[in-house]
């Protein structure tokens, strides 16, 4: 038996928000697909994310979470790339 497809919500912050053009979407992934798996293909979807060369912080159902995190069906992914200030 194949692996199911699930969805996940995918929220957006600060210059990835401007770059994509959106602060939240929705993927479907398949089943056991990681969180760094998600980052490509927003990476793929907008190439303007592509300037982005080291993954963002990441949280799922807002906890921090690392690239090799598995999703699960109605998981809530945050992307928060680098920001500076003074």
């Amino acid at each position: 038996m194949g692996r199911d497809v699930v969805r996940v919500r995918v929220l957006l912050f600060a210059r990835l928000r401007e770059l994509v053009g959106s602060d939240a979407m929705e993927f479907d992934l398949m089943e056991g697909a990681t969180l760094g798996e998600l980052w490509e293909r927003l990476r793929e979807g907008f190439p303007s994310v592509r300037a982005f060369v080291h993954p963002p912080l990441m949280a799922v159902n807002q906890e921090y979470a690392s690239p090799d995190r598995a999703l699960t069906g109605g998981d809530e992914v945050a992307f928060f790339p680098p920001v500076s200030g003074g």
